[in-house]
C-alpha cells in the first residue's frame, strides 16, 4: 500500500500533493462517521495519519499536513462545528494541544528517520570503504604474482643467452600460465565493471552448447593438463540462442572454480539437458563441499571462502551470477552426498534444430 506513494526523494510538489489528499481523504472518512466514533477518536486518527506521513515525506509536506489536519478537525469536527470558534474551554485546550502533538511528532519523527538515514549511510560507506580494502589487498598479490614470475623469467632469459631449449620452454611456459592469469583477473575486473555500469547488453546468437562447452574445457586442460574432466549431455541438444561469450565465460568461471576447489586426481563431471525451453549445465566436482552457512554467500562480490588456499579475488561466482541474472538465468550451489559441490545453471532460451535454422 505504501509504494503506492512516492517516496521520501520524490518531487516537493508530489509530496505536498500527497499529504494534502491523505489528510482530505482520511478526514471525508471520519465526516461520514463522526457520528459512531466522535470528535475526538477523529483527533486521533488525525494523528496517526501525520505520524505515517512523517515517516514516508520530507519535512516541509508533513508540516503543511499537521497544520492542515488540525484546522480541518477545528472547522469540521469540534463543536460548534462549520466555525473557527471553539465552543468549551475544554475543547479549546484539547486542540492546542493537538495542533503542538502533531507538530512536534512530525519534528521529532522526521528527525529520528533523518538519523536512521545517516547511520544507513555510514555503514553502507564503512562497508565500501572495506571491500575496496579487500579488492586492493586482494588485488596487490594476486597481480603482483604472475608481474613478478613474468618479470623475473624475462630477466633470467636475457641474462643466460646459453640457456637450454628445454630450459627457455619451461620459462616461456611459466610466462604463458602467468599471462594468463593476470589477463584473466582484468578479465574479471572489466566484467564486474560491465554489471556495475548497467552497460552490458546481450548479443545473442545461435549456439551449439555442446561445442561452447568443450571448447572450454579444452581452454581449462591448458593450464590444468593433469585434470580429469568429462562432459555428459543427455541428449542430442537442439542449437540455443544465447549470447556465447556470456555463457562461456560463466561455464569457463565455474569449471576454474571445480580445478581449484578439488583434489588433484579427483574427477569433474558435467551434464546439460533443455527441459521446457530451459537449458540446465550442473558442474560437480569431488572436493570437500562448503558449509551450509557459506552457500549463498559465495556469489557476492569479492567473498573468498575462510582459510582458502587458492587464490583470486572473489569475483568470479560474482560475475556468474550478474551475467546469468542479465540472461534472465540463474545459479544454485549445493552439495552432494558423499562428497563434493554442484553448481546448476539455469537459462530459459530460444531453442531450434538445424534444419529449421535453415528455414529462417
Amino acid at each position: 500500500m505504501l509504494g503506492f506513494f512516492p517516496t521520501r526523494k520524490s518531487n516537493i510538489v508530489l509530496q505536498i500533493f500527497w499529504s494534502v489528499f491523505s489528510v482530505l481523504f482520511i478526514a471525508l472518512l471520519c465526516f461520514v462517521s463522526k457520528e459512531i466514533i466522535g470528535y475526538r477518536i477523529v483527533a486521533l486518527i488525525l494523528l496517526m495519519t501525520v505520524s505515517v506521513l512523517a515517516m514516508l515525506f520530507d519535512i516541509l509536506a508533513v508540516l503543511l499536513a499537521s497544520i492542515l489536519s488540525a484546522i480541518i478537525w477545528n472547522f469540521f469536527f469540534i463543536p460548534p462545528i462549520f466555525t473557527f470558534h471553539i465552543g468549551s474551554t475544554e475543547d479549546l485546550l484539547m486542540f492546542f494541544l493537538y495542533f503542538v502533538i502533531a507538530l512536534i511528532n512530525a519534528v521529532l519523527t522526521y528527525q529520528i528517520r533523518k538519523e536512521e538515514q545517516k547511520s544507513r549511510d555510514k555503514e553502507e560507506k564503512e562497508k565500501t570503504i572495506k571491500l575496496y580494502d579487500t579488492l586492493l589487498n586482494s588485488l596487490s598479490h594476486e597481480l603482483r604474482t604472475p608481474i613478478s614470475t613474468i618479470l623475473s623469467s624475462v630477466d633470467m632469459l636475457k641474462e643466460n643467452q646459453n640457456i637450454s631449449k628445454e630450459n627457455q620452454k619451461e620459462i616461456l611456459t611459466q610466462i604463458d600460465i602467468a599471462t594468463i592469469r593476470l589477463n584473466g583477473q582484468v578479465e574479471n575486473l572489466l566484467n564486474m565493471s560491465r554489471l556495475e555500469s548497467g552497460m552490458l547488453k546481450l548479443n545473442l546468437n545461435w549456439e551449439d552448447i555442446g561445442d561452447l562447452i568443450n571448447s572450454v574445457i579444452q581452454k581449462i586442460q591448458t593450464n590444468f593438463p593433469t585434470r580429469k574432466i568429462e562432459f555428459e549431455s543427455k541428449e542430442k541438444l537442439p542449437l540455443c540462442k544465447i549470447d556465447t561469450g556470456i555463457i562461456e565465460q560463466v561455464v569457463y568461471n565455474i569449471l576454474h572454480n571445480a580445478v581449484q576447489y578439488s583434489p588433484q586426481n579427483s574427477l569433474i563431471l558435467i551434464e546439460n539437458e533443455i527441459k521446457n525451453r530451459e537449458l540446465r549445465i550442473t558442474i560437480q566436482d569431488q572436493g570437500n563441499g562448503i558449509s551450509e552457512e557459506f552457500l549463498k554467500k559465495i556469489f557476492e562480490k569479492f567473498y573468498r571462502l575462510p582459510n582458502s588456499k587458492a587464490g583470486g579475488i572473489g569475483l568470479g561466482l560474482s560475475i556468474v551470477k550478474g551475467f546469468l541474472e542479465a540472461h534472465n538465468g540463474s545459479i544454485v550451489a549445493e552439495n552432494c552426498t558423499p562428497q563434493g559441490l554442484k553448481f546448476i545453471i539455469n537459462i530459459p532460451v530460444e531453442v531450434s534444430y538445424i534444419n529449421n535454422l535453415k528455414n529462417e
